[in-house]
């Protein structure tokens, strides 16, 4: 081998040269690009496969984009109705996708859900191509790849129609242009870089941007040109990323509030109330509780106490990233991956600043440790698959890891760090795995043996008497093992998960669960579906919204309850109160002067049979006559859990009820009284 001026010739006997840049790739060979193509056609399957299995996946998100293919101010702002009276919690750019590709195609589960499965396809191949080019291994990019591929978490949220799919997949392409940069210093990529975060928050807001500190720290550290040089390149990005995301908010600002759809999440109808309030520091101090007023018990009464973590994980701090429904989700190979990113640091130690797979560590590893302590500081609102931001840094920073062990594999550190990457993969797993100890058991104690035995085989190979008699093709195959059984956990979890239907709000990974709501509220679950935006509404109900001739079929509480009656009905939906009901919009006035213009043809509210076990016990029973709850107040049993009380009392005052399995509903178009 000839050495140049940025690489030095090595023997296979000695561990590679710290050298400020690698070689170049080279053409690849045959059974790399075979390997790619798999790689990618085997995601494209899994994932596009039977993915109609999740119907219409979150109702909330599926009745924008479903008004979206049928209005183009709705596809733009991202209303939840094609009458835009209210948009979703979120900046639209997920709903673009989804809207267009129902324009395009027609409406309807596939048309929705099909784009997001294609970007895990682009995800899986930015994460193999970011990779190969921070470490001139293909091998380690078919390996970041294929972790992605088959962490849990990602293979249940790019086949749902959340906005986080599409924000990951502009977080990952990010990365990959900053890559791009640190290796001549370019400027166009890392502009590109700032293009595709701004994108990011258009698509979630700051979650999309919290990648930034470590994309930004990455290239002031790395990039081979002189500090003002790359003071100088991250401005512009800047620049091109508030150009990128700025052009939406200073839309939102011009254009006339009244003929625009109100910003959901905002008290003042701006975009940015919402990034700053709602979907920002409010997650942070605690203030993001769903509907407080309308979950307010009627005198008497009270929600009974229940355990469970549920779809929102359990634990608080640094404990949350690895317990609950999180655990499963993300936490799979997190502990290797930390491991991995201090080897990484050591190990590349002594080399020049502009060590590309030191900048490249630098920026996976960075991206993990600032967005894992971001969720682990979250105090409300954290669902477990917001953890989806992470699986990116998660499986880069392990691929780097790996591959710097494995080309120090003849050295005492080389060996060990294999060891110890193997071993944390192999146990974490079996923890997780014994969580559910129910499911495959046999599989847990596999991937326990396996990589321990893989793991004390590679520990004993650095004992000087038996590490001058083992061969390099010894300590591949126990690397090989023993990574191959490590990932065996995140593996079979995810596949696992492909199968399973996901619909709702905060949806599960792993193998089907075991209904686990309390007696009292599984008797009630029919009322509580229609209440949270199921699609099982009575026909009669549904019947009469397709009839209606006004520019909104009804009116109700709540986004979720509007989302499913929009889709079960295809008719226009006002959502009083947003998604948490707490939205000043519309006022009473707004809402009577809508019913005075005939814009509104029906109130629907939720009407819910409180379980007698559910009525407080008096604070003196000596002096409470002992007599049937019924016979005591019969009415204080309906709970009607609404957010706006004004309008609701207004319309209950005016309007003759309808009543109908689990709702009330009252004809805005008849005279009131």
């Amino acid at each position: 081998m000839t050495a140049t001026s940025t690489d030095t010739a090595v023997s296979e006997s000695t561990p590679p040269p710290l050298v400020e840049r690698n070689p170049g790739l080279g053409p690849a060979r045959r059974w790399e690009r075979i390997a790619l193509v798999v790689l990618l056609l085997g995601t494209a399957v899994a994932y596009l496969w039977n993915i109609t299995v999740n119907g219409m996946g979150n109702s909330f998100y599926a009745a924008s984009a479903w008004a979206g293919a049928r209005d183009w101010k709705a596809l733009l702002f991202g209303s939840l109705d094609p009458g835009n009276f209210i948009t979703v919690d979120k900046p639209p750019v997920s709903q673009w996708v989804m809207g267009l590709s129902g324009q395009l195609f027609g409406f309807g589960s596939a048309s929705m859900l099909v784009p997001e499965a294609l970007m895990a396809v682009a995800a899986v191949a930015l994460m193999y191509g970011a990779i190969t080019r921070a470490t001139d291994s293909r091998g380690a990019g078919l390996l970041a790849g294929a972790m992605l591929a088959v962490t849990p978490v990602v293979t249940m949220m790019f086949r749902f129609n959340n906005p986080d799919a599409v924000m990951v997949l502009l977080m990952t392409a990010a990365a990959y242009c900053t890559i791009r940069s640190l290796r001549v210093a370019s400027m166009r990529w890392l502009i590109l870089a700032g293009v595709a975060l701004g994108f990011a928050f258009l698509a979630k807001m700051l979650e999309g941007l919290m990648v930034l500190p470590a994309l930004g720290l990455a290239y002031l550290v790395v990039a081979p040109t002189g500090f003002g040089r790359r003071i100088g390149h991250l401005l512009a990005a800047a620049v091109a990323l508030v150009v990128s995301a700025g052009w939406y908010v200073l839309l939102t600002i011009l254009w006339p509030a009244d003929s625009r759809p109100y910003l959901a999440g905002s008290t003042n109808n701006t975009f940015m109330d919402l990034v700053l309030g709602y979907n920002g520091f409010a997650r942070y101090l605690g203030h993001n509780h769903m509907g407080r007023k309308m979950l307010e018990m009627p005198a008497g009464y009270e929600f009974p106490h229940f355990h469970g973590g549920g779809p929102f994980g359990g634990g608080n701090g640094v404990e949350r990233l690895f317990t609950g429904e999180i655990g499963f989700e993300i936490s799979w190979l997190l502990p290797a991956a930390i491991l991995a990113f201090v080897l990484v640091l050591i190990s590349r130690g002594r080399a020049p600043r502009t060590d590309l797979v030191r900048g490249a560590a630098l920026t996976f590893g960075l991206w993990l440790l600032i967005d894992g302590a971001a969720f682990a500081g979250m105090q409300g609102g954290m669902h477990a698959y917001y953890t989806l931001a992470i699986a990116p840094a998660i499986v880069g920073t392990l691929a780097l890891g790996v591959l710097e062990m494995w080309r120090r594999r003849d050295g005492i550190l080389g060996r060990l760090g294999s060891a110890a990457l193997v071993l944390a993969g192999g146990v974490w797993g079996f923890v997780l795995l014994h969580r559910n100890s129910e499911w495959q058991p046999w599989l847990r104690w596999t991937i326990l043996v396996v990589t321990v035995l893989a793991a004390a085989g590679l520990a004993l190979t650095t004992i000087p008497a038996l590490s001058r008699r083992t061969s390099r093709r010894v300590t591949t195959v126990l690397v090989t093992v023993g990574m191959i059984a490590a990932l065996g956990g995140s593996t079979a979890y995810a596949a696992a998960t492909l199968p399973e239907a996901h619909t709702g709000g905060s949806p599960s990974v792993g193998p089907a669960h075991k209904d686990e709501l309390p007696p009292a509220f599984a008797q009630m679950r029919h009322a509580f579906g229609m209440f949270m935006g199921g699609d099982d509404y009575p026909p009669q109900l549904i019947d009469k919204l397709r009839h209606t001739t006004t520019r909104w079929s009804a009116a109700t509480e709540r986004s979720g309850p509007a989302a499913g009656l929009e889709l079960s009905s295809r008719t226009s939906v006002i959502a009083i109160g947003g998604f948490t009901s707490e939205d000043p919009a519309p006022t009473l006035a707004q809402f009577r002067d809508l019913v005075r213009t005939h814009q509104v043809t029906y109130y629907i509210a939720p009407e819910v049979k409180l379980p007698d076990s559910w009525r407080k016990k008096p604070a003196h029973p000596q002096s409470t006559p002992d007599q049937p709850a019924a016979q005591q107040d019969p009415a204080a049993a309906l709970w009607h859990p609404v957010g706006n009380t004004d309008i609701f009392n207004w319309v209950s005052a005016h309007y003759t009820p309808e009543r109908m399995d689990g709702l009330v509903m009252f004809d805005l178009s008849a005279a009131p009284h």
